[in-house]
């Protein structure tokens, strides 16, 4: 099947739910993105949606099984699945997270994180560089959001992440949401981390809403929970972005609590202005 092009325009996660809707009016959104683990059957209706959308759409494959981050080999049966969904969708893109999720044959729902060090740097960026191999393109990794950080780290996420660039020649995704869920947890400035980012290496931006809550001392702690509308500092943490990066296409997340596609409509619609405004900026 053939790709067609991405664009640096909005796009949203696909929910089977909203079939009808996107295809009662296509142009309200320019591309699609799936999460691979949905798609490694050989057939049945989610095939056969997916490969109809994927003749209107470009779509970009997310993938959040993979165990990136992981101290053991990856599963070459989950690899071989996935070279077989990316061989007949040729999607426009594809993205994993800079994460782990299996530990000897144990396999989590959560996205865990990684210590920064060198070694750590070098193991990612070998399991980035097989997954390349195996699929055959590029893959984009993607920044996490964090609760905490590990003692063990000797340098910071935009260090390692550059030093895994450096390695496997991947590209980047870069989550919005999570720079600024990170930010606050943390407490460090989100524009201090958007400054340092290589952003010549992202590929992709995500967009998402958070929850909030408390931690053990009363203090403000966000949940990146893809359950929410994007908040207003993250619209303009995104705007300072696009400002500095140049125009990216951009994904709204949206995958727990998931509304009506006239909401995600609107969102797609927002990211959009700002993305067309920029473009409008930088042609004067």
């Amino acid at each position: 099947m053939s790709s067609l092009k991405m664009p640096n325009r909005a796009g949203v996660g696909y929910k089977p739910q909203h079939l009808d809707a996107i295809l009662q009016n296509p142009a309200q959104v320019s591309w699609l993105e799936i999460h691979a683990e949905n798609y490694m059957g050989d057939g049945g209706r989610p095939i056969a949606q997916l490969k109809h959308l994927a003749e209107i759409y470009p779509i970009s494959c997310h993938g959040v099984g993979l165990s990136i981050g992981g101290e053991g080999a990856l599963d070459t049966a989950h690899l071989a699945r996935l070279k077989h969904l990316v061989d007949w969708l040729n999607p426009a893109l594809f993205s994993e997270h800079l994460a782990w999720s299996t530990h000897d044959t144990q396999y989590f729902n959560d996205l865990l994180p990684v210590p920064y060090t060198q070694a750590t740097a070098t193991r990612v960026a070998a399991h980035v560089d097989q997954v390349q191999n195996t699929i055959g393109r590029k893959m984009l990794l993607e920044n996490p959001s964090t609760y905490c950080a590990f003692d063990e780290s000797d340098m910071s996420e935009v260090d390692f992440l550059s030093e895994v660039v450096a390695q496997s020649g991947c590209g980047l995704l870069l989550d919005i949401n999570n720079v600024f869920v990170s930010a606050t947890n943390q407490k460090f400035a989100p524009t201090d981390y958007i400054d340092a980012y290589p952003l010549e290496h992202v590929g992709e931006l995500h967009l998402g809403g958070h929850e909030q809550d408390a931690d053990d001392h009363g203090e403000v702690l966000l949940i990146d929970s893809h359950s929410r509308p994007v908040v207003d500092p993250v619209w303009d943490l995104y705007e300072y972005t696009v400002q500095k990066s140049g125009l990216r296409p951009t994904l709204i997340e949206w995958d727990n609590d998931v509304p009506d596609w006239s909401v995600l409509a609107n969102e797609v619609s927002q990211a959009d202005g700002i993305l067309a405004q920029n473009q409008m900026v930088a042609a004067q």
